[in-house]
C-alpha cells in the first residue's frame, strides 16, 4: 500500500499524528488510577466501594459525554471538541492534586470531572475524527494505529506512576500529570476533521435525528450496542480492582504495575491486527473471538495458582484483547452507516460500553466489601464474555438501504 494511498491529504497525516498523541496522553493517564488506590485509601480514608464508584462514575460520565462531544466534533471540527474535554480532564486532576479531595469532592473530581474530559480525550473521538479522513478500505487500519499508540501509553504510564509512587509520592505524580494533560491539549489543535473537498464520501443530507432513527431501526447496530457493553466491563473491572487482587493473593506491587504495562504493550500488537483482519474478513467474527478468548484468560487467571509467571500471562494475553474490540466496532459502525456522524453513532456506543465500565468498577469493589473477594465479579465476567460472543455472530456488516441506493 503506498503512502499516496493511504495518506490521502496533509490534514490526514498530521490528524493521524495529533489523534495518536492525545489518546496515548489521555488513555495513558487513566490508566494508572488503580496504582493510586492504596494511597488514597491511606491518606484519605477512601474506601474500596468509595473507589470503586468514583472509577466507575468516571466510566459512566465518560459514556454520558461521548456522544455529546462526538455531535461537536461531527458539526464544529474535532478540535473543538477535544480541546474542551481536555480542560475538564485537567481540572480534575488538579483538583485531585490540591484538594479538598475526601468525600464527595474526591467523587466530583475523580468521577465527574475526569470523566467528562475522558468523554471528548480518551478514544472515540479523536478515532471518529481520523476515521472520517481515510476510506472504507484502510479505515479499520487508522483506526488501529490511534488504540495502538494509545496502548503505548498504558504500557508506559504504569512503570512511570510506580516510580513515582514510590520516590515521590501521589501528590507530585497527579501534578505530573497536569502537565502531561497540557501538552496533550496542544495536541488537540491539529486534530482537524475534513473539509468538504476532503472528505471521502458524497456529501449527505441526512439530519442529525434522522441519523439516531435509523441506527435504532437497525438491529445490528443494537447488538453491537449491546455487545461493548462488556468490553467496558471487563476492562474497567481489570483496570481498576486487579492492582489490589493480585497483592490480596500474595504478590508484590511491582507485579500489579506489571500487569498493567503487559496489557499496553501486549494491547499495541493486538490493536493493530485487529484493524489489519478487520480489513480483510468479517469483522464480526473477529469480535465474536476476542470476547470469548477473554473468557479463557480471565479463567487461567483466577484458577491457576498465584505466581508472577501466571500474572504475566494474564496480563500478556488480556492486554492482546484489550483494545483490539475497537477497530472493528467503529468499522461496523462506518461500514453501516457511514462516516458524517460516526463521532455521534459511535459515541453512543461507546457509551454502552462505559455503562458496563461503572459496572465492572462498582460492582468489584461492592462484591470484594460484602463478601471479602473478588469472584463474583471474575465469574460475571466471565458469563458476560459468552454472551458477547454470541450476541455478535447475528451482525449484517452491510452499508444500510440509504447508502446503498446512494
Amino acid at each position: 500500500m503506498s503512502s499516496e494511498k493511504f495518506f490521502r491529504s496533509k490534514t490526514a497525516v498530521v490528524t493521524l499524528f495529533a489523534a495518536c498523541f492525545v489518546v496515548l496522553i489521555s488513555l495513558g493517564v487513566r490508566q494508572t488510577f488503580g496504582l493510586f488506590f492504596m494511597d488514597f485509601n491511606e491518606s484519605l480514608k477512601i474506601s474500596n466501594t468509595a473507589f470503586g464508584f468514583a472509577i466507575g462514575m468516571q466510566m459512566l460520565m465518560w459514556g454520558i459525554t461521548g456522544p455529546i462531544f462526538g455531535a461537536i466534533a461531527d458539526k464544529y471540527g474535532g478540535h473543538i471538541a477535544i480541546i474542551g474535554a481536555f480542560i475538564f480532564y485537567t481540572l480534575g486532576v488538579y483538583f485531585l492534586y490540591t484538594g479538598p479531595n475526601t468525600g464527595i469532592f474526591f467523587q466530583i473530581h475523580m468521577g465527574l470531572l475526569i470523566g467528562i474530559g475522558l468523554g471528548g480525550t480518551a478514544i472515540s473521538i479523536p478515532m471518529s475524527v481520523v476515521g472520517k479522513h481515510f476510506p472504507l478500505s484502510t479505515r479499520t487500519i487508522a483506526m488501529s494505529f490511534v488504540t495502538a499508540v494509545g496502548s503505548f501509553g498504558y504500557f508506559l504510564s504504569p512503570i512511570f506512576t510506580n516510580f513515582s509512587l514510590t520516590e515521590f509520592g501521589w501528590n507530585y505524580t497527579l501534578f505530573v500529570f497536569c502537565l502531561f494533560l497540557l501538552s496533550g491539549l496542544v495536541a488537540a489543535y491539529f486534530v482537524r476533521s475534513p473539509s468538504k473537498t476532503e472528505s471521502v464520501e458524497k456529501t449527505s443530507d441526512q439530519s442529525f435525528k434522522e441519523a439516531l432513527s435509523e441506527a435504532f431501526k437497525t438491529k445490528s447496530y443494537v447488538l453491537l450496542v449491546s455487545g461493548f457493553f462488556v468490553c467496558g466491563f471487563h476492562i474497567t473491572l481489570v483496570g481498576t480492582h486487579v492492582p489490589k487482587y493480585v497483592i490480596d493473593r500474595g504478590l508484590e506491587d511491582w507485579t500489579a504495575a506489571a500487569i498493567l504495562s503487559l496489557i499496553g504493550l501486549f494491547n499495541i500488537f493486538g490493536s493493530l491486527l485487529s484493524g489489519y483482519l478487520s480489513a480483510k474478513m468479517s469483522k464480526k467474527i473477529i469480535l465474536s473471538a476476542i470476547y470469548f478468548l477473554r473468557g479463557v484468560s480471565i479463567i487461567f487467571f483466577i484458577f491457576m495458582p498465584a505466581s508472577n509467571i501466571n500474572a504475566f500471562l494474564f496480563g500478556a494475553s488480556f492486554g492482546f484483547l484489550w483494545l483490539s474490540t475497537v477497530p472493528a466496532t467503529s468499522g461496523i459502525v462506518a461500514h453501516l452507516f457511514g462516516t458524517k456522524y460516526l463521532g455521534l453513532l459511535y459515541g453512543i456506543v461507546f457509551l454502552s460500553h462505559q455503562v458496563g465500565s461503572f459496572f465492572g468498577a462498582y460492582l468489584g469493589g461492592l462484591f470484594y466489601d460484602l463478601y471479602g473477594s473478588y469472584d463474583y465479579a471474575w465469574y460475571l465476567a466471565i458469563a458476560l464474555s459468552v454472551f458477547a460472543a454470541i450476541i455478535h455472530l447475528p451482525i449484517r456488516e452491510e452499508p444500510v438501504l440509504r447508502l446503498r441506493t446512494e
